[in-house]
This record gives structure tokens, sequence and C-alpha cells, in this order.
């Protein structure tokens, strides 16, 4: 409790609780070096319009997703994802795991709110601190037929998306004391809404 509120714990995920940027690590698990190199390379002309702001980059990653992972079956993305999480979890920063555990704890809710595809963030904390412990809101990849269409089910969970699918699932929003964990302009939106916020907290 803090001020006689609930206390509400919301972090971002790629770059406050890794030190890298989930979905680069992801593509060279699930797909090796030689194919994330590719596939940078023959994206280069987007990214480099991303970088200026030209194209969002919600477009551009969906591109990207799209070309590696489209047609999969959703079975084979998730067996991968859980390997991912299993045998990469050096991406993640000891301190922000460590404040997670302290405030589930203390009996604090927790949430994750991220950019990156659920399917791949989910499994860091279902293993660690047990199965929906940690609320998960991220990018959705949409699935079909059993397969990963390489679209997005979801708009790209990113500056003011993250505020408005947190507000989905956050009532009673006077009652609470909301504290945000961040490290980039995608969490402006966020540190706004929040009562109290922490810009890089666990390094740079």
């Amino acid at each position: 409790m803090m001020n006689g509120k609930e206390t509400v714990h919301v972090f971002d995920f790629d770059g406050t609780i890794t030190r890298a940027d989930s979905l680069i690590a992801f593509i060279r698990h699930a797909k090796g070096g030689r194919a994330l190199i590719w596939a940078l390379l023959l994206y280069s002309p987007l990214l480099v319009m991303m970088k200026l702001r030209l194209v969002s980059g919600g477009s551009v990653k969906e591109r990207l997703f799209a070309h590696l992972f489209g047609g999969m079956p959703v079975e084979e993305f998730d067996r991968l994802c859980a390997d991912f999480a299993r045998k990469r979890d050096g991406i993640l920063r000891h301190a922000a795991m460590s404040c997670i555990g302290n405030a589930l704890e203390k009996g604090e809710r927790v949430y994750v709110v991220t950019a990156s595809i659920g399917r791949w963030v989910e499994p860091f904390f279902d293993a660690r601190f047990g199965t929906g412990k940690v609320c998960v809101i991220s990018t959705q990849a949409e699935v079909d037929g059993g397969l990963v269409t390489g679209r997005f089910a979801t708009p790209n969970c990113y500056g003011k998306e993250k505020v408005r699918r947190l507000e989905e699932v956050l009532t009673g929003r006077d009652r609470l004391y909301v504290i945000a964990y961040g490290d980039s302009r995608g969490d402006r939106e966020l540190f706004g809404y929040a009562d109290e916020h922490h810009y890089q907290p666990f390094g740079k």
C-alpha cells in the first residue's frame, strides 16, 4: 500500500528488464545468426526509414516478423518461445527480476507492458514466478488455422497504446498507486500515466 492505495508496478520489457532487444535475440535463437543478418540486410531500407520516423516501427516490425515466421505452426512457434526463455535468460537484468520478485512477495500486482510479442515474453516470467503471476500486456501475433500468419492481432503496444491497453485492465484508477519503469521514448506516455516513474532504473 502507498498512501492508502494499492501499489501496482508496471514494467517495460526491452531495455528495462532485458539487456538486449528481445526481437533480435529471438530471431537469432529461432532462425540463427545468418538468417538474422540476411533479414536485417533485406529490410535495411525500411529500418533506416523507421529511424528517420518516416514509417512506423510497428509496421516495419510486422513485415520482418511475417518474413521470418509467417506460416509457422503455432505449436512450433510456442516451443521456440519456451526454449528461448529457458536458454536465453541471460538477457534478463537480475536487478529487474529481483524488483519484480520483491513486489510479488509483498502481494503487489505486477504488469509488463511491451511492444514485443507476448508469446516469447510470458515464458520468462511464468518459469520464474509461476504461470500468470506477472500479467504481460503485449503486441499479439495473429494465429489462424493453427498457423502464425505473420500479422499482428493487436496494434503495436508502444507509446500511447501502452496506456490504452493498461487502462483496459486497471479498474478503479483513483484507488491505485502506479509505479512505472522504462528506458525509452516509447515509455513517455506510460510515465505520464503513472504516479511515480523510474527511467533506466536497472542500467542502460
